[in-house]
């Protein structure tokens, strides 16, 4: 029952949020300064044609009916039309979405490998010599932006090697090899900067781990180290990765502008990027939302895995 009783609450403060935010965008938009039946004419429009375009844009009615009527379409999957594509909103964010998507699930697989094996290695090794060196290593590999990591495996993968093309994107109906070749050096570009913080969270959790009392317990039964880690501290050292893992997931699938943008994948990122550049308000009105329903997702399986992993959750909240 208490767990029905979480998820409920959780699920009513995601549609709330969602709906604020929601009425914050379309305000937002609707506020700005400058007519865009005027902006989608030109300058040289007449009155009657700007006049035509404002009814059936509904910019003629009261700003409370706009909003409902808005919302309706909205909830009914209907976006409007791209004042710059000349499309359906909803059919241009489909087709970029499966590109973030196809981008998001390798970056992730990526990044929890790479998180976790050095998150566990930093771990394994902080009593040793080897410990200071990694982790100096590890706050410059931190400290470097995800642009220049991508221009730096083109260089190398793409420009010197020829393994990898450095840019263009393959789709899955064009095989799976051809797809996850398109986006091995992309995915791997943005996951290391995600994957040295998860790393840096998951050995700060397992260290603080170690100086509990059962703990100690367990390496007074004469348990070896990678046992101690594995059998006893993992389970409550996960809560905080869960937690970054969380924030890092809504970043990737928020779609990366500049990776995007970098090796020219046709996703979320670039359409963010070239909407705002063209000033196409159904488009951005629109990424908006998707960027907000993706972060309160994340947000709200991150509580959900909290829970399984540790259901004392559910009473402290």
């Amino acid at each position: 029952m208490n767990r029905i009783i979480f998820y409920l609450k959780k699920f009513i403060d995601f549609l709330t949020t969602l709906f604020l935010i929601s009425l914050l965008t379309f305000l937002t938009f609707q506020l700005l300064p400058g007519n865009p039946a005027l902006a989608i004419l030109g300058p040289e429009a007449d009155s009657a044609q700007i006049a035509a375009l404002e009814q059936k844009m509904g910019l003629d009615k009261a700003l409370p009916e706009r909003y409902i009527s808005w919302a309706w379409h909205v909830i009914c999957g209907d976006f409007g039309t791209s004042y710059q594509y000349n499309q359906s909103v909803s059919k241009l964010i489909g087709g970029s979405f499966i590109v973030t998507l196809s981008l998001a699930s390798v970056t992730l697989i990526f990044t929890v490998l790479i998180g976790f094996f050095f998150g566990f290695l930093y771990a394994y090794i902080h009593k040793t010599r080897f410990f200071k060196p990694l982790v100096s290593i590890h706050s410059i590999w931190f400290s470097v932006p995800s642009f220049c990591t991508a221009l730096l495996m083109i260089l190398i993968f793409s420009v010197k090697l020829g393994f990898f093309p450095a840019m263009g994107y393959s789709r899955l109906s064009q095989g799976f090899f051809a797809w996850l070749h398109s986006l091995v050096l992309p995915a791997f570009s943005l996951s290391l900067g995600s994957g040295a913080i998860l790393a840096r969270y998951t050995t700060t959790s397992i260290l603080n781990q170690e100086k509990q009392d059962y703990v100690r317990t367990a390496r007074s039964k004469g348990l070896s180290e990678w046992g101690v880690i594995t059998r006893h501290i993992l389970r409550n050292a996960l809560l905080p990765s869960v937690t970054t893992l969380g924030l890092i997931m809504t970043e990737i699938l928020g779609g990366s502008i500049i990776i995007e943008n970098v090796f020219s994948l046709p996703g979320i990122g670039r359409l963010i990027a070239n909407s705002i550049s063209t000033r196409d308000f159904p488009l951005i009105q629109a990424l908006v939302l998707y960027l907000a329903l993706i972060t309160l997702s994340c947000n709200f399986l991150v509580d959900v895995i909290y829970t399984l992993i540790d259901p004392r959750v559910r009473t402290m909240k």
